[in-house]
């Protein structure tokens, strides 16, 4: 029963951390940039 009891720590322990590591990857280390691009401009004669 011990044995049991410490299989399952170390498995809730595991899902624990990938989990935070999950919700530190979406929050901190994929940003995207907040600013708009620039629309194209539409037509008419482009100057060099």
């Amino acid at each position: 029963m011990e044995l049991f009891l410490e299989y399952l720590k170390e498995v809730l322990k595991g899902i624990t951390r990938a989990l935070s590591a999950h919700i530190f990857q979406k929050t901190f280390l994929e940003k995207k940039k907040t600013t708009q691009r620039r629309d194209k401009q539409k037509g008419g004669s482009q100057h060099k």
